[in-house]
């Protein structure tokens, strides 16, 4: 319990604590931040570590660190500390340094789709040539309402979702992948049922309440934190509306970071389901599609939004 509030005593620790409080982040991305170098801020982190603060999520050879605050004398320790962060010297800096980190990962994907946006789908096929689980994911998504695809790329999704729902929208802040998914709409005579707009995933131009159904298909991991991107579908996704996605195991591909503009090597079920909860969503199906030799296994899940106790519907998107 001393160690513990000896760490506290640390104004450079309770600085990593607001900004780790923002999502995870490697040491470089640490180090961009403060402004410090490697080995001052390892100390401090292996410090935090020890006395129970923070999780080291290991994903090829970086290492994410985020907050471990969620149970007992931590939880409670927390809700004393958090609004003392905020006065803080240099919490004007460390904000601006978060949004540069988030920023430049965003510019990173953008310009990588930008660039491959005519070969993802032949890029697609060749990594995840999994040949049931796009037919698992559609039988996953309920009838009805508004579809909302996040990450449409080219399109090629939009006339199976057509199907499902009585409006579809694709999103994507690609606007080459944008201009690819509207050729698809005009070649399989989609227009005024189906639309595209450019848009951030931690963003969408979707008012609150307003889609039965949000689907991604493999573009968590390009995601700048993940549990933004769940917090955002929450808004959007009507009571009892759910969230079906397809994404990557967790794997140890560093080269997938440079040719892919991937961000996170894949997920574990438990961080998705954690993700998910403190969103206010529930986990209600997941499974894992099994990789072919070369390839990559898949995890597809599904999660209703809990908001409103609307268990109704709830049930009917169980099924």
């Amino acid at each position: 319990m001393l160690s513990l509030f000896k760490v506290l005593a640390d104004g450079t620790r309770l600085r990593l604590l607001r900004i780790l409080r923002q999502g995870d982040f490697t040491v470089q991305d640490l180090m961009q931040i403060l402004g410090m170098g490697q080995s001052r801020i390892s100390r401090h982190l292996k410090l935090m570590s020890e006395a129970g603060l923070l999780q080291v999520e290991k994903q090829g050879t970086w290492h994410y660190y985020r907050l471990s605050l969620e149970e007992g004398f931590l939880s409670d320790l927390w809700t004393s500390v958090e609004p003392r962060l905020a006065e803080l010297e240099e919490q004007e800096r460390d904000a601006l340094g978060v949004l540069q980190v988030m920023s430049e990962r965003r510019k990173r994907n953008q310009e990588f789709f930008n660039q491959h946006a005519r070969d993802w789908d032949n890029i697609h096929v060749e990594l995840l040539n999994l040949p049931d689980y796009q037919d698992r994911l559609l039988a996953m998504i309920p009838s009805g309402g508004l579809v909302v695809e996040v990450g449409v790329g080219t399109g090629s999704l939009l006339p199976l979702l057509a199907k499902k729902g009585e409006r579809t929208l694709g999103l994507d802040h690609s606007p080459s992948m944008i201009k690819l998914a509207r050729e698809t709409i005009d070649q399989q005579q989609l227009a005024g049922k189906v639309d595209v707009r450019l848009a951030e995933m931690n963003h969408l131009p979707c008012a609150n309440d307003s889609a039965r159904t949000v689907v991604l298909n493999q573009v968590l991991h390009h995601a700048e934190q993940p549990v933004e991107v769940f917090r955002e579908i929450a808004r959007v996704l009507e009571p009892g509306g759910a969230l079906v996605a397809a994404d990557l195991t967790r794997h140890g591909h560093d080269w997938a970071r440079e040719r892919l503009a991937d961000q996170w090597l894949g997920f574990k079920q438990e961080e998705l389901e954690k993700w998910l909860a403190d969103t206010g969503m529930v986990l209600t199906e997941c499974l894992e599609v099994e990789a072919i030799s070369g390839q990559q296994s898949v995890l597809l899940f599904k999660a209703v939004n809990h908001k409103h106790n609307s268990e109704s519907l709830i049930q009917e998107n169980r099924k």
